[in-house]
């Protein structure tokens, strides 16, 4: 299998399958971004714009459940959007976090970026809910799987409030998180790598290692603020942020 199949067959999966490092065991992390940068190109050319992009496993406690030291980077395109109030499609085997979201006012380019130059470059914060979904069997994946993978992106929806980051004690910026009326967990925006600006360096700092930038207008989905738990049908989940209103999921 090369980097374009391996592409086009994550791409055509509609149901679980084993992972790639299973056929494919010598696969690393820098063949795996080729291949979740030509899934993207493969996107693109059906029809899809890449909008932002987003970080996985940016929680201290999902790195040490999935044996790893470092967060992932994947994209973002308009077809990832579902729009507020749509329920959420038939998936494979569907989970929801709630995220802290930037959107940028102006192009943010590293090597050296820190978090307060990362912060300087927000436009508006919003609260938002992602919807992952591996392709791989009972989430079982190493690293360069889920990279591949684009970071098992799926969907993702935009809660009601926008406000500027000054606005805003971000590592301190709190989500509840309730599944069918009940609370099930909580966070603030410290556990996305201490504070989420620093989770958005990092997303300039690994692009400018690839000769990119994050682009004026781009959103960034920061990590999961929580555990992801699973959206199983006729299921509702929902989460509540301090300042940023409320974002809801039925299934």
């Amino acid at each position: 299998m090369n980097v374009r199949e391996a592409a086009a067959s994550l791409l055509a999966t509609e149901s679980e399958r084993a992972p790639l490092s299973e056929d494919w065991p010598d696969l690393d992390v820098d063949t795996a971004y080729a291949i979740q940068d030509e899934a993207l190109r493969q996107r693109r050319a059906r029809g899809e714009t890449l909008i932002g992009v987003k970080l996985g496993l940016t929680s201290r406690a999902k790195q040490q459940r999935m044996g790893i030291d470092s967060p992932l980077l994947a994209w973002l395109t308009d077809a990832m959007v579902l729009p507020a109030g749509v329920p959420v499609p038939s998936l494979i085997h569907p989970r929801a976090e709630p995220e802290l979201v930037f959107v940028l006012g102006r192009r943010l380019s590293g090597p050296g970026v820190t978090a307060a130059t990362a912060l300087a470059a927000v436009d508006r914060v919003y609260g938002g809910m992602e919807i992952i979904d591996s392709r791989f069997t009972d989430y079982r994946f190493t690293l360069p799987d889920a990279v591949a993978d684009n970071g098992s992106s799926s969907l993702f929806t935009l809660g009601p409030v926008g406000l500027s980051p000054a606005a805003l004690d971000l590592s301190l910026e709190a989500a509840l998180l309730e599944v069918d009326g009940q609370i099930v967990d909580t966070a603030t925006g410290a556990a996305v790598q201490g504070h989420p600006a620093e989770a958005l360096a990092l997303a300039a700092n690994t692009l400018a290692t690839r000769g990119l930038a994050l682009e004026p207008g781009w959103l960034v989905l920061t990590g999961g603020m929580t555990d992801a738990v699973p959206l199983r049908p006729g299921s509702r989940v929902a989460a509540h942020f301090s300042h940023l209103g409320s974002v809801t999921l039925s299934a």
